[in-house]
């Protein structure tokens, strides 16, 4: 079984947010939390509280065991780029581009993705 959750919208470029996403894939989500409550990176606030959101579905739609669960996939897209304006010298403009980025998690039963092959 799948247990899919998503973040969309989130105020940090999908490159900044991969380095936090690529220490915790392939870990039990038990210990995926742990690890990211440690990390000094503001993403990795923002992937604790989807994967939090994620082992809380798992719990309560599919009634999983949080222990067995395994972060099998996860991974940024980016989402809509926001230019802002900043005015330079002699009457230039030099835009700000505030970048942002969806995340998605799947979770899978720990004895399901030993067969699944990652």
């Amino acid at each position: 079984m799948d247990v899919y959750a998503q973040a969309k919208y989130l105020p940090i470029s999908a490159q900044k947010i991969r380095l936090v996403l690529n220490k915790v894939r392939g870990l039990g989500a038990d210990e995926a939390v742990v690890v990211l409550k440690f990390m000094p990176q503001k993403g990795a606030r923002l992937v604790e509280k989807l994967l939090s959101s994620a082992i809380a579905n798992a719990e309560e739609n599919f009634e999983l065991n949080h222990q067995d669960l395994v972060v099998a996939q996860i991974y940024a897209d980016e989402g809509p780029t926001r230019k802002w304006r900043k005015f330079g010298a002699r009457g230039r403009f030099k835009p700000w581009l505030r970048r942002s980025a969806h995340v998605t998690v799947v979770l899978k039963e720990r004895e399901e993705f030993s067969d699944y092959g990652a």
